[in-house]
């Protein structure tokens, strides 16, 4: 299995050969995502938009969940594979592909059923609620194949092959802007047209990963089997948990936020919500690619025994999230209005969205460090400190002091939006101390392996 060059090539030079095709696929997919909105806010208008952030919640935890299975799944199997231990590492594999199935096949069957309570939830007027429910009753049935997609991706990326995740997912962004064109624009077909573009692009991005990998298993002598072995689940779930929390907090997040907007301003809280929240995900794509690349490094690594190459990826890693993350941050200050004028033309709206968006945004290149340290611990196997950094920054902090801001200080729509910076700046703290800690504990484990290697050389001498 081939990833030696984890334990042996440069650090910088990973990271940028690592990092550059995982920031290429998730901006990709992120303007995947975008489109729905995009379309369906110039054909269908306000209300649209307004549905499609009303079902974000909920389709970010199914694509949580499959993350989860995923990146436990890659990191545990990176460490198996640092510790040449192969067997292991293909248990891991198949353990992991199995789950996907487990998991994501009930899932759909459990939102069909209670679909109409899911969007209920939220508090939206009537128009938005039907157009909402219309529009989770279609991408649903894309789910499994979303799931094995990003299970794939991860696999290969573990495999030293970046390729793949980038195809697929430009395959399935292309796909889902022509028939998002065809079907919003040309058929007038409207959020449902939106959310059968999106089911349909997600097929076409499993065909051609699934094609590659199976072309791929021969040479690395892996192949996937639905066969869950048991002791592998709690691994793979403890280690990916973090990265559940990540993808799954910004949807029970954004459902909390809907629903403060909506009791302040109304639906049109929901639209400057949907729109600003599109364009915020783009800053963190540098962070998380990065942070991703890291990863299958880390772990081989920690596998391999190599305490002062994991120092240095873990500062080169931040180093260059950081540099990246305010390059972007000074850009969307500067063109905030051009970002939001994609979605809408509504001038009032758009004042308003540019207004809220400059302020969320204010302390975001600190969110470098926070986001890296999850990554980071996650890669090492600190389970608990990756998932309690993880829940800090949206859950244990800015739900609360929105909640407080919005309720207890009343101040409105400006309360969601100054959560933002004070918890960025409050969870960024903490993670820093974190890493400093972490950095001390590596140092040790530098001196301790110099000083066993002098010893060695003096028992050789004599």
């Amino acid at each position: 299995m081939s990833s030696k060059e984890f334990g042996e090539e440069k650090i910088s030079k990973l990271l940028i050969k690592f990092s550059i095709p995982v920031i290429i696929s998730m901006l990709v997919n992120e303007l995947y995502n975008m489109v729905d909105t995009f379309f369906v806010g110039r054909v269908v208008g306000g209300d649209g938009i307004a549905a499609i952030i009303a079902v974000f919640p909920f389709q970010r935890i199914i694509v949580a969940l499959s993350v989860m299975i995923a990146v436990g799944s890659m990191t545990s199997f990176s460490r198996h594979n640092g510790e040449r231990d192969y067997k292991k590492a293909k248990e891991v594999l198949n353990t992991g592909f199995s789950m996907i199935f487990a998991v994501m096949i009930p899932l759909v069957l459990l939102v069909l059923i209670f679909k109409q309570n899911i969007i209920g939830i939220i508090g939206a007027g009537e128009a938005v609620e039907a157009l909402a429910s219309t529009y989770l009753g279609i991408i649903i049935f894309g789910v499994v194949f979303l799931g094995l997609t990003v299970y794939i991706s991860h696999t290969m990326i573990a495999l030293g092959n970046t390729k793949v995740s980038i195809v697929s997912t430009s395959l399935g962004a292309i796909t889902n802007v022509i028939l998002d064109y065809i079907l919003v624009v040309g058929y007038d077909f409207g959020v449902a047209g939106a959310a059968l573009a999106t089911t349909v692009s997600q097929i076409v991005g499993f065909i051609y990963a699934f094609y590659k990998f199976q072309e791929m298993k021969k040479a690395n002598g892996i192949s996937f089997r639905f066969n869950i072995n048991s002791k592998y689940i709690f691994p793979i779930l403890l280690v990916g948990i973090s990265s559940f929390v990540i993808e799954a907090e910004d949807g029970i997040l954004m459902g909390n936020l809907s629903s403060l907007l909506t009791s302040a301003i109304g639906d049109e809280g929901l639209v400057i919500l949907g729109i600003v929240s599109k364009v915020y995900m783009f800053l963190f794509i540098p962070i998380f690619g990065i942070a991703q690349a890291m990863q299958p490094i880390a772990a081989y690594n920690l596998g391999a025994n190599k305490p002062r190459r994991l120092k240095k990826l873990m500062t080169r890693t931040i180093i260059f999230s950081f540099i990246a993350s305010t390059a972007l941050w000074i850009l969307s200050l500067i063109f905030a209005p051009n970002m939001i004028k994609l979605f809408i033309e509504d001038e009032r709206i758009i004042k308003d969205a540019a207004f809220a968006f400059r302020i969320m945004i204010s302390a975001f290149p600190l969110l470098s460090v926070y986001y890296v340290s999850i990554f980071y611990f996650q890669a090492m196997g600190k389970a608990k400190t990756s998932l309690a950094t993880a829940i800090l920054r949206q859950l244990v902090i800015m739900l609360p002091i929105s909640i407080l801001l919005v309720k207890g200080l009343n101040l409105g729509s400006l309360g969601v939006w100054l959560a933002y910076p004070i918890s960025d700046f409050l969870s960024s703290l903490a993670a820093f101390m974190l890493i400093r800690n972490e950095g001390i504990e590596l140092n040790i484990q530098i001196s301790s392996q110099k000083q066993n290697v002098e010893e060695m050389a003096l028992i050789t001498r004599e």
